[in-house]
């Protein structure tokens, strides 16, 4: 539990704790939870639910699946390290998309003059087409007057680097990317779940739908126990613009955001949008 706007909250991913060292073969109480929050991110596929406290087989290759996406020993074990980097608050965007492993398909693409590079795309590459110019950017009903300069600065980072411009547009609904501020169930299927948990999420391309979970502490900069608006909105842009999760811990694109901290745009984020817009610029 943690005090949170001075209220007492039960963090989202705190149960996972709970379950340090189990393994194949285990039965306890939470792993049923486990299999919720892996099914939630693509590593458990939901058309074959188990709702179950058994550790099986299944699961045990989630767990190492998910431990090779974070650069972790792939024990299939949950181990500390494991346990901790699943306690962290995320982006809700799944980290595998149709059963398919993505956070580490940069291999692939750069096998002969990068190795380190880790970016991803969404399948079928989804991008904004070649002849939209500018991309038009609106701020939803209820969106907090606060939130617009960082997230603004968020949108000049990418600016630098993406072949269109973005714009912000002040009519609603005649924007490409629209960016709100939703809480819990809200209508496009991936209900946000309160303070810490998930975030934020955003939608492939062309889809433009930007969401932050409006119950989390945003704050501007590095704030103890806040999430910076800025950092979330640069990440939750690179999926607007049909970038992936990145398993480099030090991109833009991981998907965890810690709370108190910062991040800027890194060489791999860079390198990923120009190769997905290779022939754009």
């Amino acid at each position: 539990h943690e005090f949170y706007h001075g209220k007492k909250v039960s963090l989202q991913f705190e149960f996972i704790k709970t379950l340090q060292g189990h393994k194949i073969g285990d039965k306890v109480e939470g792993i049923k939870d486990l299999k919720k929050y892996l099914e939630r991110f693509g590593y458990l596929n939901p058309n074959h639910p188990s709702d179950d406290d058994h550790f099986d087989d299944t699961l045990e290759s989630a767990v190492k699946t998910y431990q090779l996406n974070f650069n972790l020993n792939t024990t299939g074990i949950l181990d500390p390290q494991t346990v901790s980097t699943m306690m962290l608050p995320r982006c809700g965007v799944p980290d595998i998309i149709n059963g398919t492993t993505r956070m580490r398909s940069g291999y692939i693409f750069n096998q002969n003059n990068n190795s380190h590079v880790k970016y991803a795309f969404f399948p079928g590459q989804p991008k904004w087409p070649k002849e939209k110019k500018i991309l038009k950017f609106e701020y939803g009903e209820g969106t907090r007057e606060d939130a617009k300069a960082p997230f603004g600065r968020a949108v000049d980072s990418w600016q630098l680097y993406i072949p269109f411009t973005l714009e912000h547009f002040n009519v609603l609904d005649q924007s490409e990317v629209r960016v709100s501020f939703k809480t819990r169930a809200h209508g496009d299927g991936r209900p946000f779940d309160g303070p810490r948990g998930v975030l934020a999420h955003a939608f492939a391309p062309t889809d433009g739908r930007l969401h932050f979970d409006a119950e989390e502490n945003w704050v501007v900069g590095a704030v103890k126990d806040g999430f910076d608006i800025q950092t979330v909105g640069l990440h939750e842009l690179g999926h607007i613009f049909g970038l992936e999760h990145s398993s480099v811990k030090e991109a833009i694109m991981w998907p965890m955001q810690p709370p108190g901290q910062t991040k800027g745009l890194n060489d791999d984020d860079i390198q990923g949008i120009r190769a997905l817009y290779a022939g754009y610029y």
